[in-house]
């Protein structure tokens, strides 16, 4: 399958959180968009991998994506080496998008900087001839490929973005696919331990950023980007 978008998340609910109305919005449009996950975020404070698995899955059908699979790397304690970057770098071949979205370069949680950084490395050596991989499914050697843009979505720390995306009309499946994480977000009948990511106000936050990015572009709602190398467009009034 050949993607546009492939979204790489260190957590199940990093993708939806970061750049989920912007997957909904491409996906309107006919793109065809995947999701990956590192890990099964075992470690976190509430819920478990399992009710993660089921959460993400429902996730990804509210946003419409024509796949979901976890790496179910090692959750707080994957690294970027050799052995995790080979694995990242079969799957970039197997689905060949041109655009990847993954975690902020630096951010609360030190999977985020993690995840980053492992995902921008692949990327780069997943281009390169003289590194062979072999395709799980088929058995078959695979060609290189480098994604044209990797774009690092904006999580916790209130990084300024390099690119901001008109989503407005977006919002509002970008806050079903992120409430489909019931575990995790705002239950005031919850029996489990507050984490800061599941007080309302995190939740209120998700979509007031959307709100206040929408309003300095001059929109309704928008999500933020960071880039790797200069945005280049045709022509000067291309740009809104």
């Amino acid at each position: 399958m050949k993607l546009d978008i492939l979204a790489i998340g260190a957590h199940p609910d990093d993708v939806e959180l970061g750049c989920g109305a912007t997957l909904a919005k491409e996906i309107s449009r006919g793109k065809t968009v995947g999701i990956i996950d590192l890990t099964r975020g075992e470690l976190g404070t509430r819920g478990t991998a399992e009710t993660r698995d089921a959460e993400s899955e429902a996730a990804a059908n509210i946003l419409g994506v024509a796949f979901r699979t976890n790496m179910e790397f090692a959750d707080g304690f994957f690294i970027n080496d050799r052995q995790h970057q080979i694995e990242l770098i079969k799957m970039i071949r197997k689905y060949r998008p041109e655009i990847v979205f993954c975690n902020a370069i630096t951010d609360r949680h030190i999977d985020h900087g993690k995840g980053s950084k492992l995902v921008s490395d692949a990327c780069f050596l997943s281009g390169l001839l003289k590194i062979d991989t072999k395709c799980e499914d088929s058995g078959t050697w695979q060609d290189p490929w480098r994604p044209k843009q990797v774009y690092h979505y904006i999580q916790w720390q209130p990084i300024d973005p390099d690119i901001v995306v008109d989503v407005s009309g977006f919002v509002e499946t970008k806050m079903e696919a992120v409430l489909a994480y019931k575990t995790q977000f705002y239950n005031p009948d919850s029996k489990d331990p507050e984490t800061p990511i599941s007080s309302k106000n995190f939740t209120d936050s998700v979509r007031y950023r959307t709100r206040d990015l929408g309003r300095l572009i001059g929109v309704e709602h928008a999500e933020g980007f960071t880039v790797e190398r200069y945005p280049a467009v045709d022509s000067i009034f291309d740009l809104k």
